[in-house]
């Protein structure tokens, strides 16, 4: 089976064609259905060759077609210092956007 290595708001993922993937959300507004295109690939294996970037792959894109937009489950962060009545709670829900992968060239 095919996968690639993709690097995107920060991070890599590891992707293959078919599943649905969620990933740092994108930078421009896309609607569903719509392609987009990952170009900053830095690894790509056939399952008989690997191609490695240094750091990218020249001419390797990854399409992907645009499933949804959302927020991820809260996490509660909480400072606290003993014995000086220091106590602060807040939440946050980071954004994500959730990407399936159709093709990899």
């Amino acid at each position: 089976m095919a996968f690639a290595v993709i690097e995107t708001g920060g991070k890599q993922y590891r992707i293959g064609e078919g599943p649905a993937i969620t990933v740092e959300k994108l930078p421009n507004a896309f609607k569903a259905g719509e392609m987009v295109i990952f170009d900053k690939v830095l690894l790509v294996d056939d399952g008989k060759t690997t191609k490695i970037g240094t750091p990218y792959i020249e001419g390797a894109t990854v399409e992907a077609s645009f499933v949804e937009e959302g927020k991820a489950k809260k996490v509660t962060v909480i400072r606290y210092k003993a014995k000086s009545r220091y106590f602060k709670k807040c939440g946050h829900r980071q954004p994500y956007s959730k990407v399936m992968v159709s093709k990899i060239k």
